[in-house]
């Protein structure tokens, strides 16, 4: 069986572990930073965080493109890790696979994002971009 692409991504952030936790997990926290553009609709962010809970996110790309992404929480450790399954609204048989974990580190955090499971490397070429982006935003924010 061939091995479905993957990706990861690290960054090193000036926040602590908790404070990057709940940029991931808080709703109004997730607005601040993910897929926010200029002149732009605000993002949309619902968490039921438990395992077994779902998490939804809307948000509107840099060429004003509205995206909706979805999945179910599998692992949920306080300020260490999140587990979670990544489906586009627009491809719902394209479950993926995102893993963040989060480190004390050097008077902050390394967070290590991975993201398992794509169909092909141009998807995960794409998602690199997208993370990036995001990440980016995120870092902006906890500095």
């Amino acid at each position: 069986m061939a091995t479905k692409p993957s990706l990861t991504l690290k960054r090193q952030l000036k926040a602590s572990p908790q404070k990057v936790y709940e940029a991931w997990t808080q709703p109004e926290q997730m607005i601040r930073w993910w897929g926010v553009t200029p002149h732009q609709n605000k993002p949309i962010a619902e968490t039921d965080l438990r395992v077994g809970g779902r998490f939804r996110v809307q948000f509107w790309g840099q060429n004003g493109e509205h995206h909706s992404v979805s999945g179910l929480y599998r692992e949920l450790v306080p300020d260490r890790k999140l587990v979670f399954t990544w489906t586009w609204q627009s491809t719902p048989e394209r479950e993926s696979l995102v893993t963040i974990d989060i480190a004390p580190a050097n008077d902050g955090s390394l967070l290590t994002l991975t993201h398992e499971q794509f169909i092909d490397e141009k998807v995960r070429d794409d998602h690199r971009v997208g993370w990036t982006y995001a990440l980016d935003n995120l870092e902006r924010l906890l500095a």
